[in-house]
């Protein structure tokens, strides 16, 4: 069976959000192993450990905090992609409206991800909270869609 956009994919799309939220802590642990050391068994200290290391320079420091933020940022919004992704399937949305969503979810958080991480300027913050405000909109407009939806149908909610 070929894939296409019909193809119900978008459950797929869950570890791959899942996967975007831990890559910058990865890139964060790499880059601590180079510099200080990560110390596994504190981990949660490591970023305020290197912030006060003086043999670390503020930009090291800086960026190791900016890919903390943006791993926290994953953890934050992925039940809110989940809870979506799984509206959108009890409501029987059509498959290809879930996958482009799912695209475009996945591809905004992975541009935000990048500017978070490499943003250093004011101007790079405004664009990030842009990029932001446009990949909730994805997992909100599912939601409101799935409720249109499952109240025109009189479906049972799944709650």
């Amino acid at each position: 069976m070929p894939i296409t956009l019909s193809t119900p994919l978008a459950i797929y799309s869950i570890p791959v959000v899942w996967l975007t939220t831990f890559y910058p802590m990865k890139m964060k642990v790499r880059l601590m192993d180079q510099t200080i050391g990560y110390n596994k068994v504190q981990p949660r200290a490591n970023t305020q450990k290197i912030g006060k290391d003086a043999g670390t320079s503020p930009e090291v420091a800086n960026r190791v905090a900016r890919m903390e933020g943006a791993h926290l940022n994953g953890n934050e919004i992925l039940p809110l992609w989940i809870g979506a992704v799984a509206l959108g399937n009890h409501a029987r949305l059509s498959n290809k409206a879930v996958n482009i969503a799912s695209i475009a979810f996945i591809t905004l958080r992975v541009l935000y991800n990048y500017v978070y991480i490499n943003g250093t300027t004011t101007n790079q913050a405004h664009l990030r909270t842009l990029i932001w405000l446009s990949s909730v909109a994805v997992p909100m407009t599912l939601i409101i869609q799935s409720a249109n939806t499952v109240r025109q149908l009189g479906l049972l909610p799944i709650f």
